[in-house]
């Protein structure tokens, strides 16, 4: 395979929520092709002065690229993390440019949780669990199956669900980044 040829793959982005605690955990793992580039690579940050968290899958510069809109659109709908991200939905399926980017996200805040794609969609999931990238199925399934396990909290649950998406997926490592928010 050529460099031409290569493809950037996955990642594993995973949230939790649970009682009052949301954990957004994603790995560092950067792979172009067969072959790891970096390893500790943060895919997960805090936005707007810690209010919402925010993870991608796909491509880096496409994925900083729609944190800026969203910031932008977060700007003009303030403390509105729906709104917002149905009008950067709809900029993204219709722009020109915005529509040839590479990237999925996840953004979450004290209220809701939802995952932004290119083709539309904002979709909140049922059970407060959602993962994408290429190891998201894996991270998806293990928190599913221990989130009524009532000894586990949001992170742990999170953290126990990662390492088995690293152990399954091999476009996801066990270096992880997390943030946190605590739910009134």
């Amino acid at each position: 395979m050529s460099h031409e040829d290569a493809k950037w793959y996955g990642t594993t982005i995973l949230c939790v929520r649970k009682n009052q605690e949301l954990v957004m955990i994603g790995d560092g793992q950067v792979s172009l092709g067969n072959t790891v580039l970096k390893s500790t690579a943060k895919k997960v940050r805090k936005m707007t002065s810690g209010n919402i968290v925010a993870g991608f899958a796909g491509s880096t510069a496409d994925a900083f690229t729609l944190f800026e809109r969203l910031e932008n659109k977060l700007e003009q709908y303030p403390k509105q993390l729906v709104r917002a991200a149905v009008e950067l939905a709809k900029d993204w399926r219709t722009d020109k440019y915005l529509r040839r980017l590479e990237a999925m996200l996840i953004v979450a805040d004290k209220k809701v949780t939802l995952l932004l794609s290119g083709t539309g969609d904002v979709l909140e999931p049922e059970d407060g669990i959602i993962a994408i990238g290429s190891g998201g199925n894996f991270a998806l399934s293990a928190a599913r199956a221990l989130i009524d396990i009532h000894d586990l909290n949001a992170e742990t649950i999170a953290r126990k669900a990662m390492k088995i998406a690293g152990d399954l997926c091999v476009f996801t490592n066990h270096e992880l980044s997390m943030e946190k928010l605590i739910c009134d």
